[in-house]
């Protein structure tokens, strides 16, 4: 165990706990935008159809229900512009961190294997090479990358911290490079419903890769765009051939996700209006914090799209975090993104109204 647990970064959020308390120490209380959890009601319609699922004794399928996959595929067909999405194109997952953490595993690589992802990125993408002994290597542009060893690339768009959209021309690029060296692409799009300043597109979009789905994979959870990250309710589209395989290994391994769950992701897909009326409440407290940050001396770069804001002082993201801190703002420094982002802290715009506010009057 030691011998795993040695391969893999110092958990990065330990390192804020004193910063926390900091904040907490504030005189009207702690706002929270560090880790970016959603704080708004779970849409009673999901809530309902988890309730109606509960009395689910028997054991879940990994592949989910018909209806689930139905719900899927129906997603993204009218979302993404996808076409000819069937049951074997699809697969639930329980939450995309387990996917994007385990899977690399799951995909067989190891030693001598190589894993792609942006510099500044998501650092569960890094862990899952460690955890299989594969080696994580990071990237600017991918094309650039030594395409000998590369087994597995990731896309991120748009792109958690930094909030960036890959354009539709650069994604076309990207998978023909990808395909044209036979290297497998999973595209992290979590954020793809939460343009702001840009319209993300999948990589299954048939202007990017053609109409065929070979070689690539995209991932997608509700828990941003439904608010249900206690729900762990995540799914895959793309290559069957790829799904297929992890299909048969997480059925060895146990990875079902719940049936009540299953349901509720069924009701989510299936409602666009809760989607739209969360992104209104988002879209009216990013304006409200981009305002006040911008005002207080902040520069914010990129953040097009996602739930985050990507701000700088131009000084070490610590002492920014220690600065926020005193005034009972709890933020992100970029340096848990890559190195690249050490000047950097990642501001979520996920807390309630009433904490945006009293975030903006402080930096008022």
């Amino acid at each position: 165990m030691a011998a795993v647990s040695a391969r893999l970064p110092a958990f990065p959020w330990d390192k804020l706990e004193p910063y926390k308390a900091t904040a907490r120490a504030h005189a009207d209380g702690i706002v929270d935008l560090s880790v970016g959890t959603p704080v708004d009601p779970v849409p009673a319609h999901i809530q309902q159809a988890l309730v109606a699922a509960a009395d689910s004794p028997g054991y879940p399928t990994v592949w989910g229900t018909a209806e689930l996959r139905d719900a899927i595929a129906g997603w993204a067909q009218r979302r993404l512009g996808a076409t000819a999405v069937g049951h074997r194109n699809v697969l639930p997952v329980v939450g995309s961190k387990e996917l994007v953490a385990w899977l690399p595993t799951q995909l067989g690589l190891g030693p001598g294997d190589k894993v792609g992802y942006p510099r500044l990125a998501y650092p569960t993408y890094e862990v899952g090479a460690r955890l299989c002994g594969a080696e994580p290597v990071v990237y600017d542009d991918p094309t650039d990358l030594d395409p000998a060893g590369l087994k597995l690339l990731w896309l991120n768009s748009p792109s958690n911290p930094t909030g960036r959209v890959l354009a539709k021309d650069e994604l076309v690029r990207i998978v023909a490079w990808a395909r044209e060296h036979g290297v497998l692409v999973f595209s992290d799009e979590c954020y793809l419903e939460l343009g702001w300043e840009a319209d993300p597109v999948s990589v299954l979009h048939p202007d990017v890769c053609g109409g065929s789905y070979d070689g690539l994979v995209a991932v997608y959870s509700l828990s941003k765009r439904s608010n249900l990250a206690g729900y762990r309710a995540a799914f895959l589209t793309g290559d069957e051939a790829v799904l297929g395989e992890l299909l048969q290994i997480r059925k060895h391994g146990g990875m079902m996700t719940p049936a009540p769950v299953q349901a509720a992701t069924v009701a989510a897909l299936g409602d666009d209006a809760h989607v739209a009326e969360q992104r209104e409440r988002y879209a009216a407290r990013r304006t409200a914090l981009r305002g006040a940050l911008e005002a207080h001396g902040f520069r914010i770069e990129h953040s097009e799209a996602s739930l985050y804001l990507w701000a700088t002082r131009d000084e070490p993201c610590w002492e920014t975090v220690a600065y926020l801190a005193e005034r009972g703002i709890l933020v992100a420094p970029g340096d848990f993104y890559g190195t690249a982002g050490e000047r950097f802290v990642r501001v979520a715009f996920t807390a309630t109204d009433e904490r945006i506010a009293a975030a903006v009057k402080r930096l008022g």
